[in-house]
């Protein structure tokens, strides 16, 4: 039994994204591809708050929690997956 307690269902859409990544990474470059994702989940993700709230006024009251909230998940997230990029380096390789 896992430990982890993120449903199956979060990681298939996170493939998901990081496959339409890859592909679009075979016309452009990584830096760019990764520009637009960050971009892409910025935008997203002022949706998503936008979609909790009933009016502009309420959005700019929960603004900043929401910056706050959002940027430490990115910073944690990002923490993990270069620890597990260093500890697997040898079997992910750079892939440059």
């Amino acid at each position: 039994m896992s430990d982890d307690p993120t449903p199956k269902e979060f990681w298939e859409r996170a493939d998901k994204v990081i496959a339409l990544a890859n592909e679009l990474v075979k016309d452009s470059t990584v830096g760019k591809v990764s520009s637009s994702l960050l971009y892409a989940a910025a935008r997203f993700n002022s949706f998503n708050v936008a979609t909790s709230v009933s009016s502009a006024e309420e959005m700019e009251k929960d603004k900043e929690e929401a910056i706050r909230y959002f940027t430490e998940q990115y910073r944690k997230m990002l923490a993990e997956n270069l620890d597990d990029y260093i500890a697997n380096y040898e079997s992910y390789g750079s892939r440059s």
